[in-house]
């Protein structure tokens, strides 16, 4: 089976992103992808749930982290409820620094991050208690969001009755960032994905010859200098699909692609949908922090 490596609307300017959602069935593929998620799902009974080697029939509550990288799917499998409502929110794994986490005021959620690389599922008492909270945060902003959802991580891992869902951590070979020169590469291009950048302009960056800097982006990402940089530029655009009421085609071109056929071609193949697909699917109340 195909797993989808899913580019979230996520900017490097965001700490995270929530969305609610009323719908009938569930219609995204089995992915991945580079951010923690938390997903709170109601009136889903007889759904399925699927994390890492982790498959399972879901109640009418359902909380669950997944961490990065780790994939996931929940199908409408059994489930005969007319609105199913799904509350997702998303953050970057390099939100809380390393050193940050390594302090004992924060163990518990540093312990938590670590069990979700295997998923999380919460019990319906702590999914109860912790509900009004995951949805009051769509209603605020600025500081005191970002101090509500520490709130929100701090209560989850301090929580009982946690249940670990997959076997053993599944890694993912084509997502190794620990390279200086790679972070390096992927600072330029957050900055200039808009741009023209060229192979050329990354090889001096990193100080290496063209065949080479080319060969060691495959290894170290799994996807060709092309990819990886169209990658960026479909994250931005999926921000400004949600975000604002520019047209596809402004999108496009304000992202760095020069043709607007390319960009839908491409932007397909990546999310199953086409731009504007997904701006009806996934534009209804996301907030960005």
């Amino acid at each position: 089976m195909e797993i989808l490596r899913e580019i979230t609307p996520l900017t490097q300017n965001d700490c995270y992103t929530i969305f609610t959602r009323e719908k009938t069935d569930f219609d995204f593929p089995l992915h991945y992808h580079e951010e923690y998620e938390l997903n709170m799902i109601i009136n889903a009974g007889g759904a399925q749930r699927v994390v890492g080697d982790h498959i399972e029939e879901i109640g009418d509550l359902e909380l669950v982290l997944v961490g990065p990288n780790l994939p996931h799917v929940w199908y409408t499998h059994h489930c005969k409820d007319k609105i199913i409502k799904e509350t997702t929110l998303q953050f970057h794994k390099d939100m809380l620094d390393e050193k940050l986490l390594q302090r004992n005021q924060l163990s518990h959620i540093r312990n938590m991050f670590k069990l979700a690389q295997q998923g999380i599922l919460f019990s319906n008492p702590t999914t109860y208690k912790i509900k009004q909270s995951i949805d009051a945060l769509a209603n605020t902003n600025g500081f005191d969001s970002f101090l509500n959802l520490l709130s929100i991580l701090h209560d989850l891992s301090i929580a009982r009755d946690k249940r670990i869902l997959s076997s053993a951590p599944v890694t993912n070979n084509y997502n190794n960032f620990n390279s200086r020169r790679i972070e390096k590469l992927n600072i330029y291009l957050n900055k200039n994905y808009h741009k023209n950048v060229t192979l050329a302009e990354i090889s001096k960056l990193v100080g290496m010859p063209e065949a080479s800097t080319s060969r060691f982006i495959k290894m170290h990402t799994g996807r060709t200098f092309v990819e990886n940089l169209n990658e960026i530029r479909l994250g931005y655009a999926t921000r400004l699909l949600i975000s604002t009421t520019q047209t596809i085609a402004e999108i496009a071109y304000s992202c760095g692609f020069n043709n607007v056929t390319y960009f839908n071609r491409i932007f397909k193949k990546a999310k199953n949908y086409t731009p504007k697909e997904f701006r009806d699917n996934y534009s209804e109340n996301r907030v960005f922090i």
